[in-house]
């Protein structure tokens, strides 16, 4: 509510509305170019994902697929969960850039608009 009673003023908060939408434009726009790196093995795997969890490059050392002394199965199975322990790494470092960036203007969101009492 208001102090003293008074109506809130319709034109600031579609002005405060529309500029949290350009912030969380422009945040989900640096996101979006915004390259994060996961890895595992010790490196052996390393994927590159944007902030907003695009993956966008796999690298992969050779050493990972050494086949000295081990069957083909086991170099397939090992080298499927390095991939994938290295894209869950990264997709966990963009989720936390996510909340880095838009944290902030989520938490403006939650207060609602004030004096509508939503």
């Amino acid at each position: 509510m208001i102090p003293g009673g008074g109506q809130p003023n319709m034109q600031q908060l579609l002005q405060q509305a529309q500029k949290m939408q350009q912030d969380l434009a422009a945040a989900q726009q640096e996101l979006a170019e915004t390259p994060v790196e996961g890895s595992a093995g010790g490196g052996l795997v390393k994927a590159t994902v944007t902030g907003a969890g695009e993956l966008q490059a796999l690298a992969i050392d050779p050493k990972a697929v050494d086949p000295e002394g081990t069957t083909p199965e086991e170099i397939a199975e090992t080298l499927a969960d390095l991939v994938l322990a290295a894209v869950r790494d990264a997709n966990t470092a963009a989720a936390q850039l996510q909340q880095q960036k838009l944290g902030p203007l989520a938490q403006g969101l939650g207060g609602g608009l004030p004096g509508l009492g939503f």
